[in-house]
């Protein structure tokens, strides 16, 4: 008997289009020999799950069941690929903890961790971790400028605390920027983190692990036409994508590690992909983490498995087979 796999996307941020590109990819990466899938899209309205004839069904949240053409369906596994809210911050994490069904991405804690950027950075500094300096600032609150440019400096970007797929994000350069960013940040989250700009080599580095495996991916380097790696960069083509990264064999080993070690150190599960800035003196800067990174056919991770010579089909096997044996 296969087992039923719901890839579960959507969701009820900026990022709802993107994720539901990223179901399309899993749902191609996938093991069809091995599993039945179906796309399930969620939306603050509606939980819909996508039938084989295009059909829609309603989802019954008491245990995420639904019909398919008068057989009641309960997948045995959630493939989560909700990049934001509810997805990415622990909430659609701790739904499936209550009705008991496995899922693809780290815990309750974890997601939510992860997801405030602020937040994270703090911790991991506390383990030795090399981040930018930064500053948080609530809706309610507000900065003057003079704040902004004594504590932080410029240039530096403003983004939104618990956001991705740079929605809301600007690199401020002058004192008249300032305000304006704040104002497109805040659209995206009630929270915003303000972060000097370093300047350096921006890279991506995927990895995943289970019981009986740890996998490191190839490193991505990421040379943007745009000021910074912006929206348009990520989904319109106005990036170069470098696999693997060109860098010495020291140097990769040693954002390999970090890597791997932050994984250990927060108990991440599934595959994550954590960026960084390498600045002046090879210093390894960490940037932000995914929990659920894209996967599109031309996004960072699948482009790892392929450099790292890796069947992302059985990327897929192992992550959903981890949480059986």
């Amino acid at each position: 008997m296969k087992r039923i796999i719901a890839i579960v996307a959507g969701g009820d941020s900026s990022e709802h289009g993107v994720s539901m590109k990223s179901a399309e990819g899993i749902y191609s990466f996938i093991d069809k020999e091995k599993y039945t899938l179906y796309i399930v899209e969620l939306t603050k309205l509606s939980w819909e799950a996508v039938l084989s004839d295009g059909s829609r069904a309603q989802i019954d949240k008491n245990d995420f069941s639904f019909m398919d053409h008068g057989r009641k369906i309960v997948p045995d596994f959630a493939y989560i690929t909700i990049h934001g809210t509810p997805g990415e911050n622990g909430i659609l994490q701790g739904y499936f903890e209550l009705v008991g069904i496995p899922y693809s991405t780290c815990d309750v804690l974890v997601s939510a961790l992860t997801f405030s950027k602020f937040t994270l950075n703090q911790y991991l500094k506390g383990f030795g971790v090399r981040i930018a300096e930064s500053m948080l600032v609530h809706k309610r609150q507000g900065i003057s400028d003079e704040d902004v440019m004594e504590k932080i400096g410029l240039p530096c970007f403003i983004k939104p605390n618990a956001s991705g797929s740079s929605f809301g994000v600007t690199k401020v350069k002058t004192k008249e920027q300032i305000q304006p960013a704040l104002e497109a940040a805040f659209q995206e989250s009630d929270d915003v983190m303000i972060e000097a700009f370093m300047d350096g080599i921006e890279l991506a580095n995927g990895c995943y692990k289970t019981k009986k495996k740890s996998v490191i991916l190839p490193i991505t380097e990421v040379v943007s036409k745009n000021e910074f790696f912006d929206y348009n960069a990520k989904y319109n083509g106005q990036v170069t994508e470098i696999t693997p990264a060109r860098l010495s064999p020291e140097l990769t080993a040693r954002v390999q590690q970090l890597t791997s070690a932050v994984y250990d150190i927060l108990g991440c599960k599934g595959i994550v992909r954590i960026d960084y800035i390498i600045t002046e003196g090879e210093k390894i800067n960490m940037l932000e983490i995914n929990t659920t990174p894209g996967m599109t056919a031309t996004s960072f991770i699948p482009q790892q498995v392929r450099a790292a010579g890796i069947d992302i089909k059985d990327v897929m096997t192992d992550i959903i087979e981890d949480h059986f044996n």
